[in-house]
């Protein structure tokens, strides 16, 4: 007998086998099982957990497990398949990526079903973010205007989820593609559809797509016309919340409405998820900017917060320009991150910062001295016009009209003379202070308040309970007069 036979003859001991690893495939076919028993029991939660699970499979997508998984939920003769099979490369030119799937696939494999349109849905949904992942982005545009025809002519409500994933993706892949001012007119209709069915969730998605559109071309005017005249964010989704609060930010800046947008840009990124590092640094960049527009002074923790210390390295530098008031180098900085501040967004409003830091400026001279000539002032400011004296004059006037210093002008002398600094705790300063910290925190619970989630039917509950209270203490009292009855008759 040879070694290799003796090898044979023996058994590989028990503690060796291990349990194999669930494969993609296997993962696709569990949410699919999800998706069905939601779409059968009409639960929507259950649509949502498999839209979150399949987030998580995302980067483990590939063309042999999609095909696989398209066979296996969609009958082979629907147009859905051929579409959705022709946007995949044949599955036998990968077969040594399906060898992994087929021992797994084997233990689980049923006969397919009925279709379901929430299975077909979510094979568009699936092969879109398949597409686009492979920066294939033409035929990631022909596949979500597929899956919105198909969309248009469904309503049900264990749809709504999924094709709220799919309108954004349809907005991106255009995006991407630098054609998204075609499908405006589509994105009303669509909204026209969703608000007709009472499709909250896609009402709010389509509103911050809208706006979304109107502002990556810079339509500000008609972005907030159409935000008025919609229908009130009611925040069934946070991800759409933070979103709408966002666009909302931008708008109120342009407008000129600082505080509004302080509030909302600062709301965004406090609400956004932890997970969404890239949506948290556009607010805070949004914000910083904002807050220096209201001569306010950001914390510097806000800008060494973890993972975005480099990405807002320039509004670090632009902030400590303002803080200090040097015009020089507010100018330098903002040259030097010219390209990123057009990248952003925020160059027109770095235009608008150049007064405040000539005011801040300002703001420290009358602070250090109590008379000052325009001329050194002028040199102070490092005005460079024509008539630097002349500019000087007009910039302090304004100021003092506007409250920024208390000063006085001696025109005829050229002098800018400061007045005394009083006591600030004898001004409203610290009462305005204390009102706007307490009308944070009565908003903040206000907010937690309305997010509750409550069980369904819990006030039919709490009255069963109450009956059945009332019930036992009427018996109680009952027993309780029959005793004393007893004890009557005794005596």
């Amino acid at each position: 007998m040879t070694q290799d036979e003796e090898m044979k003859d023996h058994p590989t001991p028990s503690h060796s086998i291990s349990k194999p690893i669930p494969s993609t495939l296997h993962h696709l076919k569990e949410i699919a099982s999800i998706i069905e028993t939601g779409s059968n029991s009409k639960e929507v939660r259950r649509i949502s957990r498999a839209v979150r699970l399949t987030i998580a499979l995302r980067s483990k997508l590939t063309a042999p497990v999609l095909s696989s998984f398209i066979d296996h939920v969609l009958p082979t003769a629907s147009d859905s398949h051929s579409r959705l099979s022709s946007y995949l490369p044949n599955p036998k030119d990968d077969d040594h990526e399906m060898e992994v799937d087929s021992a797994t696939s084997a233990a689980i494999q049923t006969p397919a079903k009925h279709l379901l349109p929430e299975l077909e849905i979510y094979c568009y949904f699936l092969v879109l973010l398949f597409l686009i992942d492979q920066k294939r982005y033409q035929e990631a545009k022909a596949c979500s205007s597929a899956s919105i025809d198909r969309l248009k002519n469904l309503n049900r409500r264990t749809v709504d989820v999924i094709a709220s994933r799919l309108y954004f993706y349809y907005s991106y892949s255009y995006e991407l593609t630098g054609d998204l001012a075609e499908i405006r007119g589509n994105l009303f209709q669509l909204h026209r559809i969703a608000t007709l069915r009472h499709d909250e969730l896609g009402q709010e998605t389509l509103l911050n797509l809208l706006l979304r559109n109107y502002l990556h071309y810079n339509l500000y005017d008609q972005a907030e016309k159409l935000r008025s005249k919609a229908p009130r964010f009611e925040a069934h989704s946070n991800q759409q919340f933070c979103r709408y609060l966002f666009y909302l930010g931008k708008i109120r800046t342009i407008q000129l409405e600082y505080t509004d947008a302080k509030e909302s840009l600062l709301q965004a990124a406090r609400k956004a998820p932890v997970a969404a590092q890239g949506f948290r640094i556009q607010c805070n960049k949004w914000a910083i900017i904002v807050r220096l527009l209201l001569g306010e002074i950001p914390e510097r923790t806000i800008f060494v917060q973890k993972g975005m210390e480099k990405a807002l390295r320039p509004y670090f530098e632009l902030t400590n320009a303002v803080r200090i008031g040097d015009l020089e180098l507010f100018r330098n900085v903002a040259d030097k991150y010219a390209t990123t501040f057009k990248t952003d967004g925020t160059n027109n409003l770095i235009v608008r910062l150049r007064h405040n830091v000539i005011r801040t400026g300002l703001r420290n001279i009358s602070i250090s001295y109590s008379r000052i000539s325009l001329a050194d002032v002028a040199q102070k400011l490092r005005l460079t016009s024509a008539d630097p004296i002349a500019d000087a004059e007009s910039i302090i006037s304004k100021a003092i009209r506007d409250g920024a210093i208390d000063a006085t002008l001696d025109h005829a002398n050229k002098w800018m003379l400061s007045k005394e600094t009083g006591d600030i705790y004898s001004t409203n300063e610290p009462q305005l202070a204390f009102n706007s910290r307490i009308a944070f925190c009565l908003n903040m619970h206000n907010e937690a308040v309305q997010a509750l989630r409550f069980p369904k039917n819990t006030h039919k509950e709490k009255e069963i309970a109450e009956k059945r209270r009332e019930r036992q203490q009427q018996e109680q009292e009952l027993a309780k007069h029959i005793e004393e009855e007893d004890d009557d008759d005794d005596f």
